[in-house]
């Protein structure tokens, strides 16, 4: 897949989306850097949503909300389950979900080379 010409600030819209996913209320929302890691992508957004309506309404607010800003979505996927919904942006991949299956996939332990950022997180009460 060839990535298409961007004008983008890459970081900042990678950012950007985290930072949706949050006032949505999503929790253990982080930012891993791969740039130095892969040509795949350049980051991955990663938060979890607590049950599939819940990750289904965070992966459409960023959607809805990016796509306002000028930056839409290449590909998305999970979005009918609710269980992992993949949102693809090419430069950057928001991955949303539902608390059993991100313990199950770790990604964070699968690219535990990439330098992580926290973002601010939801708070539960």
């Amino acid at each position: 897949m060839t990535r298409p010409a961007t004008t983008i600030d890459v970081a900042a819209a990678a950012q950007r989306a985290a930072a949706l996913c949050v006032d949505r209320k999503a929790h253990d929302v982080v930012v891993l850097n791969l740039k130095p890691l892969t040509d795949m992508t350049d980051y991955f957004v990663i938060a979890s949503g607590t049950s599939d309506t819940h990750v289904r309404s965070v992966a459409e607010h960023v959607a809805t909300e990016l796509k306002k800003e000028g930056v839409t979505v290449y590909h998305i996927e999970g979005l009918t389950q609710g269980r992992w919904v993949l949102l693809d942006y090419v430069d950057f991949v928001v991955h949303i979900f539902h608390p059993t299956l991100r313990a199950f996939y770790q990604l964070e332990r699968l690219w535990g080379d990439a330098e992580v950022t926290a973002v601010g997180t939801a708070t539960v009460g």
